[in-house]
């Protein structure tokens, strides 16, 4: 094998693996959740916890904007703030009734997200990434549609 071939072969491989780089883990249900699923989207990213009242009420309501949504442009995502993992998140999203993806790795620090001292807290994230708005407290289907109008108007 040739030279230049190796380095295309090298360079090829890379971009194989950085986009490996880029998926966002892995679900409730460990399937992998590829890059082109939620990059580009509107993101409606909540924190919930298994002993967390108000997290109990909400997720019918986020079940319901992810049917609304219908992924057109924007989907809603989980994330369990205790960080449960496996066969363990896989079960309480079952018992909670979960029909939106929850995500096992905190995307936190890939989003650049503030801390999150308090529960539920719910974000919304533009298609390019970038954080527009922190809503905490409980928030209903409908609530959150309207702020994500707000939002992509501002587009």
């Amino acid at each position: 094998m040739g030279r230049p071939l190796q380095m295309v072969i090298g360079v090829i491989a890379g971009l194989l693996l950085a986009g490996c780089a880029d998926d966002w883990g892995v679900d409730q249900h460990g399937q992998k959740v590829p890059a082109e699923q939620l990059d580009g989207q509107w993101l409606v990213i909540n924190y919930w916890a298994e002993w967390c009242g108000p997290c109990r009420t909400e997720i019918p309501q986020l079940n319901r904007l992810e049917a609304e949504l219908g992924g057109n442009g924007a989907r809603v995502i989980g994330v369990n703030f205790d960080g449960l993992q496996g066969d363990k998140l896989a079960q309480v999203a079952d018992a909670f009734e979960i029909r939106f993806t929850v995500l096992a790795q905190d995307p936190a620090a890939r989003l650049q997200l503030p801390r999150n001292d308090v529960l539920p807290v719910t974000y919304i994230i533009d298609a390019d990434g970038r954080l527009r708005e922190r809503l905490v407290g409980e928030q209903t289907a409908a609530g959150l549609q309207a702020r994500l109008a707000h939002w992509r108007a501002q587009e």
